[in-house]
């Protein structure tokens, strides 16, 4: 297909209409099993083509190479539909091999490619060996998240997990504990609110969002006796915000021990926690298997599975394919709720 025909066929084709894409990640793990196990239970309900190394899926797995996204759609309910990448490196499950790192890379870049264009309607993305890529791809960046970003323009992003059980939000994410207070700002914190609530109403289709923040300190600091936080600039600031927004309902900051419970969940439709451990030891308590890692604030859908590459399971058989399932089920989800391009 000319590239002036695969234009045409994208504008014709409703995002909410084409296939989800999903890039390879790292080769040697669990990513390419869990991908094959994926299309069986999926093939007839939610079109998504793989985009790497066919040599890297498993054996025997019917596949059909395409040379564009839309031909996955009258091939995916007899074949995994691949859009072909080749791979310098070694195939070998469980041992990473940095010669396969371009590719890797290739692979997501390829699937933003295809989502900005309408041609794909949502990029999910397998997990990467971040090791790996910067051996054998100079990687710059700390993850995935981070390059998507940057491949986006630089965009401002959050991450969300989630799951049929609950939607998470750290306001801060990779650093250490003794950090957070320092970095948890009171811009940094209406930033993750506004993403956060504009990721509700355009791709979770939640006209008026009810977010409830978290507090920082036990019992949300308990009056200023637990630390001062949330009496000097957390209260005042949600209020602020709670106040300027007809299309938002904000709460907090709410004591963490009494937010996560069934009642307290009913309450809200995303809650935005101050560091790591808070937001993700609920959700994974709760729905370990179905949580799926959402970046909110790119101009395209992008999920991912919670997990990693799991090199020790890698080519067993023992892998769970159950978040990719989920991951890719709200991709495809998420793009018909989208609201239409501005």
């Amino acid at each position: 297909m000319t590239a002036a025909a695969q234009g045409e066929a994208a504008s014709a084709t409703p995002r909410a209409l084409a296939p989800v894409a999903l890039s390879c990640g790292e080769p040697a793990g669990i990513g390419p099993e869990i991908a094959a196990m994926a299309w069986q239970q999926l093939k007839d309900s939610c079109p998504f083509f793989w985009i790497g190394d066919p040599r890297h899926l498993p054996a025997g797995l019917p596949v059909q190479l395409i040379s564009h996204p839309q031909e996955a759609l009258a091939h995916a309910a007899q074949a995994l539909p691949v859009l072909p990448l080749e791979f310098a490196g070694d195939t070998t499950k469980g041992r990473a091999d940095p010669a396969n790192a371009p590719g890797v890379v290739q692979s997501i870049q390829r699937g933003v490619e295809l989502v900005q264009s309408g041609q794909a309607a949502a990029l999910c993305t397998a997990p990467i060996h971040k090791k790996a890529l910067i051996d054998g791809a100079q990687f710059a960046f700390p993850g995935h998240t981070e390059f998507l970003a940057h491949l986006a323009g630089r965009a401002r992003v959050v991450m969300m997990l989630a799951s049929p059980a609950l939607r998470v939000v750290p306001a801060t994410i990779h650093i250490a504990l003794a950090d957070v207070a320092t970095a948890l700002t009171p811009t940094l914190l209406q930033e993750v609110i506004e993403i956060t609530a504009q990721g509700l109403r355009q791709q979770f289709g939640i006209a008026q969002p009810r977010i409830a923040v978290a507090g920082l300190n036990p019992h949300a600091g308990e009056g200023g006796a637990m630390g001062q936080e949330e009496i000097r600039w957390i209260n005042t600031l949600i209020a602020k915000l709670d106040a300027e927004s007809e299309a938002l309902t904000l709460t907090g900051p709410h004591p963490a021990d009494t937010l996560f419970h069934a009642a307290a969940r009913a309450r809200y439709d995303a809650a935005i926690c101050m560091y790591h451990d808070q937001a993700l030891i609920p959700i994974k308590t709760l729905d370990f298997d179905r949580g799926v890692n959402v970046t909110l604030g790119l101009p395209f859908i992008r999920t991912s599975p919670d997990h990693g590459t799991a090199f020790d399971i890698a080519g067993t058989g023992q892998a769970n394919p159950s978040s990719l399932i989920e991951a890719l089920k709200l991709a495809q989800s998420m793009a018909q709720r989208a609201a239409p391009p501005s």
